[in-house]
């Protein structure tokens, strides 16, 4: 689905990444773990074409590195934000209108997905008429991710969903989470600072420090590295994965 060489992201004259290499294939989900600046959410910003970037990125085949990012929303890469980041002053269903921009010529489309958002997120299809940014923490953080489904993705980029929720929360979300990707086939590039959480979410993860990848493999192998859990992670290893 995705494969990503070389990738360079700068922020003026700071480099954030340096020469990362990946691949991500349809239907899976891929997380990045380390410390805070390790540049994680630098390589979503890259992918989403938020971000100055070098390298080569192909979403099948073709190369989108040089795309504008509402291109690459039309071709399905979409991107939940560190902090939600809903428009607070709008409906929760406006707000999800917002995420279908790009298919607003097919009504009947967009009727169908947010009734399927609404299936997926009870508490939003009870709150629609509310303004987004009275809603809890967790209410956010759906609608953040139904806006997202809105725009019919391919590849969804996660940047911190579990970020100052509730454990009950987070568990709903990533049930959610691992359903869209089992029954969708959805693909998911994951950034989350809960190492526990994204290992035993994705199928593969990529552990970065300092701009770089130190060490990728898949999760189940990653969860017994004794690097990852006593040195980047900063857990002991008994009863970690439990």
């Amino acid at each position: 689905m995705l494969r990503v060489r070389g990738l360079k992201v700068y922020y003026g004259r700071i480099q954030a990444v340096k020469g990362v290499s990946f691949h991500l294939y349809e239907g899976e989900a891929i997380a990045f773990i380390g410390p805070n600046g390790a540049g994680k959410s630098s390589i979503l910003m890259a992918l989403s074409g938020v971000a100055k970037r070098e390298g080569e990125i192909r979403l099948k085949g073709r190369e989108i590195s040089r795309l504008a990012p509402h291109e690459l929303v039309k071709m399905g890469i979409i991107q939940v934000p560190e902090g939600r980041q809903v428009f607070p002053t709008l409906t929760v269903e406006e707000n999800l209108l917002l995420g279908g921009f790009n298919r607003k010529g097919e009504k009947g489309w967009i009727k169908k997905t947010m009734e399927w958002v609404w299936s997926l997120f009870p508490p939003l299809a009870e709150r629609k008429r509310q303004l987004a940014g009275s809603l809890s923490g967790g209410e956010q953080q759906m609608l953040a991710l139904g806006r997202a489904l809105m725009g019919d993705p391919r590849i969804l980029l996660l940047d911190e969903p579990s970020l100052g929720l509730a454990p009950m929360i987070v568990e709903e979300i990533y049930t959610t989470l691992k359903k869209l990707r089992e029954e969708c086939s959805l693909s998911i590039v994951l950034v989350e600072q809960n190492a526990r959480l994204a290992l035993n979410f994705a199928q593969r993860a990529y552990v970065m420090e300092s701009g770089a990848v130190i060490l990728s493999g898949e999760t189940g192998m990653l969860r017994r590295d004794d690097t990852v859990l006593d040195v980047y992670l900063g857990r002991a290893r008994e009863g970690f994965f439990e």
